[in-house]
């Protein structure tokens, strides 16, 4: 009984909080857009009994996953999220892992520091620090004010409101989740098996490719997906620093909740972005528990 009670907690926590919000979205996608609070139909009425239970049931419909399959718009923005996340995971796998392999590097007694200094970022609000983005990459930001006063550039260059800025802003936001994995991964790394790889005839180049990144390999796949399951549904990001030719899907998705105000369809924008999700999640999960039991 002490093991159901203390397993029991975790799944109702998820019931409570995911399982029984994700029932009420799934439930309104299959709704009509009504005029009225809330601004869908059908309503359970359960003063009916089952008469009422029925007349809800036969006013559930897949209309709104049809529209969606219809509207290009909606492919469109799931397609260049799925593009954006990618293109940003392996940006910041690129900045990430330079970071993550000279704190492993470093001095013990330096890495402490250096944690520290990765994980500072996360004392200032989000929204804030996507914000100083805006004053710096604007056309009179402190970007251009410094290309402009070193004379590398004769005009002003436009980063803001486009697809660069995202990018930058994604990498920036989501940069400590890529660089903990990998930085933990290598921490625990033996340099003998670079000696060793090293006397046997190989270069330092060939050894780092041929020992060092494989056995990273671990933190480098849960770095990835860390960065990129948050990253398709951003929607702060991309209207803050994008242009209207970002169409992400989190965007999307507030301006049906919140503009249209047509929550059936939103809802089914919402499902369906969790379906994708399913997969990296699941895989994640996988990776986890494959790394606890080869912890054991």
């Amino acid at each position: 009984m002490r093991r159901l009670g203390l397993i029991s907690v975790p799944f109702l926590w998820l019931a409570a909080l995911f399982l029984v919000p994700f029932l009420i979205v799934f439930k309104i996608s299959l709704s009509d857009a009504a005029m009225s609070i809330p601004p869908y139909t059908p309503h359970l009425d359960i003063t009916q009994g089952w008469t009422g239970f029925r007349a809800f049931l036969s006013g559930l419909d897949l209309a709104n996953f049809a529209f969606l399959a219809e509207d290009d718009l909606y492919w469109k923005a799931y397609l260049n999220s799925l593009r954006v996340a990618t293109t940003a995971t392996v940006l910041t796998l690129l900045v990430a892992y330079p970071v993550a392999y000279g704190m492993a590097c470093a001095p013990r007694q330096w890495r402490p520091t250096l944690m520290m200094l990765v994980i500072l970022p996360f004392w200032t609000s989000f929204l804030i620090r996507v914000y100083a983005w805006v004053g710096i990459l604007a056309s009179d930001g402190y970007l251009n004010q410094l290309l402009l006063g070193l004379g590398l550039i004769s005009e002003p260059l436009t980063i803001l409101n486009t697809n660069a800025a995202v990018y930058i802003g994604i990498v920036y936001t989501y940069l400590p989740f890529m660089i903990l994995p990998i930085y933990s991964a290598l921490e625990r790394f033996d340099d003998s098996l670079l000696e060793a790889a090293e006397d046997l005839g190989c270069s330092r180049l060939t050894a780092f490719w041929l020992v060092t990144f494989p056995l990273s390999k671990n933190g480098v796949i849960a770095g990835c997906f860390l960065v990129f399951i948050p990253a398709v549904g951003e929607f702060v990001i991309p209207e803050l620093l994008g242009g209207s030719s970002t169409i992400m899907i989190g965007r999307v998705l507030w301006e049906e909740f919140f503009n249209n105000r047509d929550w059936p369809v939103a809802s089914a924008v919402a499902v369906i972005l969790l379906l994708i999700l399913i997969v990296p999640i699941v895989m994640f999960q996988r990776l986890e528990q494959r790394q606890r039991e080869a912890g054991k």
